[in-house]
């Protein structure tokens, strides 16, 4: 009688896992601050990725870890970035059973820790760092990403990376773009695994979201759209669950939710102390968050969660 009445379904489809890809290891290395999760080598990606995609899961977002930072982060788009040859070695592996995503960022590639380039002040230069985004993307999709998900909140990035992608033959490539994404306290254990320190302790408050306002991401949002973004994210999603209640029902395109690496270790944490059962924690919430209004769930539970619904 539940299921047959019950309002809000939470199925393998509304799975995305994401996976980090190291460069230079034999071995995939655990993170610490993240129980379950790796930094694979390249094999490891793809027994992983398989395993994934063999449980229903449609979707997976590749993060790369590289070994050489630079000012620019020149290695974001060098064809043979960890992250470039990651994708290409997904595609080669899977084709086209499950849809492969390429996070669009800097941060993990700038030995300063920002998504962008920094202008003499040591501020984010906007506009400089456009340019490089649309050179990301292109080495992405030319590498094999079904999508690429520019993560950095520039103003203007959407239009940008189009732009690039279609200006250099891959008009089929879509954007999700990661429309609300606030400066959260959220996210410490995602850099521990992408290995990413803000130089002298800054932070991102300049161009992330101010966790206080819903009006200023919703205008994001409707900015992003306008430029062409073919879905658009919001992160994180469980202290945000009204902002993408309201952006589900203002925009057409799929809305997607990030459940964030502190969300997830959070969970794991308390159920490692028996406070509470770590499965039917993550099942309230992803119901939650789709409940609230996504499309589909970024989610480092995806895993665990393709199994259980399996089991069911």
């Amino acid at each position: 009688m539940r299921r047959l009445v019950a309002e809000t379904s939470f199925t393998v489809d509304d799975l995305v896992a994401p996976l980090f890809v190291l460069e230079g290891t034999d071995e995939p290395v655990p993170i610490s601050s993240m129980p379950g999760h790796f930094q694979h080598s390249i094999p490891s990606l793809l027994t992983e990725a398989k395993k994934l995609v063999s449980l229903g899961i449609p979707a997976l977002v590749v993060f790369g870890v590289p070994r050489r930072k630079d000012p620019v982060g020149s290695e974001a788009w060098s064809p043979d970035g960890v992250a470039q040859v990651a994708l290409s070695e997904l595609r080669a592996s899977l084709g086209d059973e499950a849809v492969v995503i390429a996070d669009l960022c800097l941060d993990e590639y700038t030995d300063h820790g920002h998504c962008g380039v920094l202008d003499d002040h040591g501020r984010v230069d906007n506009d400089a760092t456009l340019e490089l985004y649309g050179r990301v993307a292109t080495a992405q999709a030319s590498a094999g990403a079904h999508v690429v998900a520019p993560s950095g909140m520039m103003d203007g990035q959407v239009e940008a990376i189009r732009a690039s992608l279609d200006a250099s033959g891959h008009r089929d490539v879509a954007i999700l773009a990661y429309a609300a994404k606030y400066a959260s306290s959220f996210y410490g254990p995602f850099r521990e695994a992408v290995d990413v320190t803000i130089v002298g302790g800054g932070d991102r408050r300049g161009y992330q979201q101010d966790p206080s306002n819903s009006r200023e991401a919703l205008a994001e949002v409707d900015l992003d759209v306008a430029e062409g973004a073919d879905m658009v994210m919001v992160k994180p999603a469980l202290a945000y669950l009204d902002v993408i209640a309201k952006a589900a029902n203002r925009v057409d395109v799929p809305v997607l939710a990030y459940q964030v690496s502190g969300e997830y270790s959070m969970v794991q944490a308390a159920a490692q102390r028996g406070w509470i059962d770590a499965d039917a924690a993550a099942t309230e919430q992803l119901t939650a968050i789709k409940r609230a209004g996504a499309r589909a769930v970024l989610t480092y539970f995806a895993g665990r969660m393709a199994e259980i619904l399996g089991d069911g």
